[in-house]
């Protein structure tokens, strides 16, 4: 077996344990179609075996579907989260929630095409239940596989006590990263940091696959000018929705 180092990027997978379970699952349910009795007697009630071939080709179907944004879906989507700004070079971004680099890559990748002076900065807890084999040193070797380091800084910091000054960046990204804050003070105070460090003409794209609203609805109250952007329906598992929200000169 070789032990020669990586010369891929390897950007992970996105909540490896629910893939996991939707296949797990699937598969027990299939077999239990095909090798149990027909009929099944669960103490007063007898069921029809078959009708587990509903469950887990449902099931297993979510898993592919999951499998199909991991290798290909989250980069259309970091592609199509970028697109929706107009990039100059200078930018000063900042991806909360950075994972093991995708976005932060992307962002980098964009102001070095343009030889630019911009900076992209990536915080996160680097937690291996929101994404597989997750930590700084993963990140670092795909920022370093990419050939933009010099674009890049790592912090570990949670998002809703960052450390940076007021109006720092001109661009804040982040992509299924919010939802994982489970009480939504916690989401307010993080959004409201948000706010806090994106400069006046500055523009914040949040991707999720739930509670884009509340995020929507805290950023406008803030008196970010707010719209929503659908990814696709088709490479995206579960569908996307990008908040774009703009904060006023």
């Amino acid at each position: 077996m070789s032990n020669s180092p990586a010369t891929k990027p390897d950007y992970g997978v996105d909540a490896p344990a629910v893939m996991r379970n939707f296949f797990l699952i699937g598969g027990a349910c299939l077999l239990l179609a095909i090798f149990s009795p027909h009929i099944l007697h669960l103490g007063p009630v007898d069921l029809n075996a078959r009708s587990f071939y509903w469950p887990a080709g449902f099931l297993i179907a979510e898993g592919f579907l999951f499998l199909l944004y991991v290798k290909v879906g989250k980069f259309r989507h970091r592609d199509f989260m970028l697109s929706l700004h107009p990039w100059r070079g200078d930018e000063q971004v900042l991806d909360v929630g950075c994972g093991r680099g995708l976005l932060l890559a992307g962002a980098a990748k964009r102001i070095s095409a343009l030889s630019g002076t911009g900076h992209a900065t990536g915080i996160d807890v680097w937690s291996n239940i929101d994404m597989g084999g997750n930590s700084s040193a993963a990140t670092q070797h795909n920022l370093d596989l990419e050939d933009i380091s010099r674009y890049c800084t790592l912090l570990s910091q949670p998002a809703q006590t960052m450390s940076f000054p007021d109006a720092t960046f001109d661009v804040v990204l982040s992509n299924l990263c919010i939802h994982n804050i489970y009480d939504q003070p916690t989401r307010r105070q993080a959004l409201q940091q948000i706010v806090r460090v994106l400069k006046p003409g500055g523009i914040a794209l949040l991707s999720d696959y739930k509670l884009t609203g509340e995020y929507a609805s805290e950023l406008a109250n803030a008196g970010l000018i707010v719209e929503k952007k659908r990814g696709s329906l088709i490479t995206t598992f579960p569908p996307l929705t990008v908040v774009m929200a703009r904060k006023p000169m």
